[in-house]
């Protein structure tokens, strides 16, 4: 009987010695099993422009190559390496330079025919589009990131008063003082029209101290604090170009060429600084713009720039910003009256002078 039970705690133990080596290789030696990774479609080849090409030329086989391109990269009018005879014979609208891949709206249509006169960069226009430019200096431009074909933000600030709505002139209103005309004339028996004299006073408000329990007449102690806002105005616009246009189609084709590199020793010349930047927007913006320009001459409104990413075509719902907003966006406590501070006082915020720069080649 005593052997009987040795026996099946003996088989016991060797059947859960089992069940814990099958566990051990079943879920920590076993490897697991292989994954198949997704393989990346192979690339297409698809037609560029080979070598600088003016519009109006009419493309041979000699002017174009095939590169590989990822097919999910691949835009709309895109042409495969297969369909060369489809553009060989075909007239370009626009100047092309070497490795721009061949677009179907680059190629002038059955019946279309290319315009000869006004300036090459209407045709960088969309349809629908105007272009508007609007000054600029280091720091609304970003310290002059911006290149022909960058994105941009278009950020406004303006300061806004009070003005008496009949008058239209800047709260609070100045008082007078009106001289009677006085009795009649007595040898005509006219009266003198009535004069009004400026008294140079301000008009203010009353109020009734709440200490000496008296009406005390304020006034102000300074002219009205215009108040800011600013607010981002237009977004994802288009830079046609930075700086003043050529003048003329040879002095276009003298700035397209390479500049020859300095004598040795020699520092290379300095580029001209831009003021200018022109912009690629819809009709309604351009007016809006228009107007804010009108009212920038006279420090009224400032326009800023901020520099997009190459590929972000986002748009942001931002919110406009005022000194409210600051101090409740950013938690900016209002600093207490205190019975301490400063010596000497501060009452203006100077910032550090900046070092005059040119911008380089």
């Amino acid at each position: 009987m005593r052997r009987g039970r040795l026996l099946i705690l003996l088989a016991l133990v060797m059947l859960l010695g089992l069940v814990a080596l099958f566990v051990v290789y079943r879920f920590l030696l076993a490897k697991p099993p292989e994954v198949a990774q997704p393989t990346q479609p192979p690339p297409v080849e698809i037609l560029m422009v080979s070598q600088n090409i003016t519009k109006g030329t009419e493309l041979t086989s000699e002017m174009l190559a095939s590169i590989p391109w990822q097919i999910s990269a691949l835009a709309p009018g895109m042409y495969r390496a297969g369909q060369i005879n489809e553009v060989t014979g075909r007239v370009i609208k626009y100047d092309a330079t070497a490795g721009t891949p061949l677009l179907s709206s680059m190629l002038l249509s059955e019946g279309e025919t290319i315009s000869q006169a006004g300036s090459p960069w209407a045709l960088s226009i969309p349809k629908g589009m105007v272009a508007v430019s609007i000054p600029i200096n280091r720091l609304s431009s970003v310290s002059y990131a911006p290149r022909p074909g960058d994105h941009v933000n278009v950020i406004a600030s303006l300061l806004f008063v009070d003005v008496d709505t009949d008058l239209q002139s800047i709260l609070p209103n100045q008082t007078g003082t009106v001289i009677s005309a006085g009795p009649p004339d007595p040898v005509t028996g006219t009266r003198n029209p009535l004069t009004v004299e400026i008294a140079g006073g301000v008009y203010g408000r009353t109020i009734i101290d709440p200490v000496l329990g008296q009406a005390v007449f304020l006034v102000p102690s300074e002219p009205q604090r215009p108040r800011m806002v600013s607010h981002m105005l237009l977004q994802d616009v288009v830079v046609l170009n930075v700086g003043d246009f050529p003048l003329s189609d040879a002095a276009a084709a003298a700035a397209a060429e390479p500049t020859p590199a300095p004598a040795e020793g020699e520092a290379p010349p300095a580029p001209p600084v831009p003021d200018v930047i022109t912009l690629i927007v819809r009709p309604q913006d351009a007016v809006t713009l228009n107007f804010l320009l009108l009212t920038q001459s006279k420090s009224a409104t400032q326009l800023s720039l901020v520099l997009r990413g190459a590929d972000d075509s986002s748009r942001e719902n931002t919110l406009p910003v005022t000194l409210g907003f600051l101090l409740e966006q950013y938690q900016i406590p209002v600093p207490a009256k205190l019975p301490y501070s400063l010596n000497p006082k501060v009452d203006t915020l100077t910032p550090l002078p900046m070092p005059v720069s040119q911008p380089t080649q």
